[in-house]
């Protein structure tokens, strides 16, 4: 089993009290680098744009109850490079980067180009870049880049006209990094059916508004270029990965035609999704990166553990609960500003939540022994000091409960050596970020 760890870089406090922008930032590095000296095999970054505090006073805010910023990584390439300069065995990657906005796939195709053409140079280097890339979660940072309707059709069957922009941008963006030179008619224009909508009649509106041609309804594309390739050339191309965050079955092996693209699932995907993903993906995998396998589908999962020793285990339990209930309780109201208590209560059940002897339960329940664990500490807490306690607990108390075939004994992941003896321990060895 292999165990990474998610940092939301969240300006965000279930009691009110916001920190300043470099706080959140220093106190990341400060786990970026007690993850690397722990063991964890990667650090996944969510990635957001522009103030989502600002935006609460837009005509039409996405996310109007959530007070402070909901992400401060705005450029996954420049933020690597700080994680890669500061660490010394972690691997780094997004969770996910937009590729609609922000001068969409041709302009992040670039980016990701140049972080692995200086990143590649030395040939010592081993860590890869694992790029996990999407359409964007929220509306507001792409409409501020131009993208959203071009007519009153599309306005009408946006949902379905978004998922097919952010479809063509994936192709163009796993294209250019495949080393092709790709001109905008290569990439074929999108045709929305039926099954897209759901709904009969939605689909009928969508048809009748755009002007019937045939039967057909064709999403123009976005993007319009003559031929073009990214540079610097990715001459180490086993230093790249790239992870679809979508749970688009087609367009998962639509991709996989150019390279090897692996998927994200959520942290509330249901146990059958994830194994229907991991089927379809043993047939579609692109047999450049060899045959599937499970761990290149991260599982997202909360982490709530408290294992005080001056508490007893029942004492610990509870306080574990109760964190993770206040915890996921503010999260949903701060997006949505009503509390779902099936919500919560089901976003509750895929954490790992309680002592270390209960969560090494819990991993060895509902977890395979090939999988991959993005392990969520910081969700929703500045208290960086915890955090890091956390996750040391974790590494030292909870996966040497594991059966061997889970984890290795004594903490370290089978990929990272140990400590040398007498250096001091990652938790005491941490120091804020310059």
């Amino acid at each position: 089993m292999r165990f990474d760890i998610f940092c939301s870089l969240t300006q965000a406090q279930p009691g009110g009290i916001l920190p300043p922008h470099a706080v959140v930032l220093r106190n990341f590095l400060e786990q970026a680098r007690v993850a690397d000296g722990l063991g964890f095999d990667a650090v996944w970054v969510a990635g957001s744009h522009f103030s989502s505090e600002l935006q609460r006073s837009h005509r039409r805010p996405v996310i109007p109850h959530w007070r402070g910023e909901v992400g401060l990584n705005t450029d996954f390439c420049q933020l690597a490079g700080q994680i890669l300069a500061r660490t010394e065995r972690i691997e780094v990657g997004s969770a996910i980067m937009n590729i609609v906005g922000q001068g969409g796939p041709l302009a992040a195709a670039e980016r990701v180009a140049a972080l692995l053409g200086w990143h590649g140079l030395d040939p010592a280097e081993r860590r890869r870049i694992r790029v996990g890339f999407a359409g964007g979660r929220f509306d507001y940072i792409n409409r501020l880049s131009g993208i959203g309707p071009r007519a009153e059709w599309e306005r009408e069957a946006w949902p379905q006209v978004r998922s097919a922009v952010a479809a063509e941008a994936a192709e163009i963006f796993v294209r250019l990094l495949a080393g092709e030179a790709l001109a905008s008619d290569d990439v074929p224009e999108a045709e929305l059916r039926p099954e897209h909508f759901g709904d009969l009649d939605a689909y009928r509106r969508a048809w009748k508004a755009k002007g019937p041609v045939g039967e057909r309804i064709v999403v123009p594309r976005q993007w319009e270029f003559e031929p073009v390739r990214a540079v610097p050339e990715i001459a180490r191309p086993e230093l790249l990965e790239l992870v679809l965050g979508s749970q688009d079955h087609a367009l998962q092996a639509r991709l996989n035609r150019f390279r090897p693209v692996k998927v994200f699932n959520l942290s509330i995907t249901q146990p059958a999704v994830i194994e229907a993903t991991h089927a379809r993906m043993e047939r579609a995998y692109h047999p450049a990166g060899g045959p599937w396998r499970r761990e290149y589908m991260p599982r997202t999962v909360f982490v709530f553990l408290q294992d005080e020793p001056d508490r007893s285990a029942g004492d610990n339990r509870a306080a574990a609960r109760a964190d993770a209930e206040m915890r996921l309780a503010a999260y949903w109201q701060a997006l949505e500003g009503t509390l779902s208590p099936a919500r919560i209560a089901a976003a509750a059940d895929n954490a790992l939540i309680g002592t270390a002897a209960d969560i090494a339960e819990q991993i060895t329940s509902r977890f395979q022994p090939e999988d991959r664990l993005m392990l969520w500490f910081d969700f929703f807490t500045h208290d960086s000091q915890r955090v890091c306690a956390q996750m040391e607990s974790f590494m030292t108390r909870v996966v040497p409960r594991l059966p061997q075939h889970y984890g290795n004994p004594g903490g370290l992941s089978a990929r990272t050596p140990a400590r040398p003896a007498g250096t001091p321990g990652p938790v005491a060895a941490a120091r804020p970020a310059p």
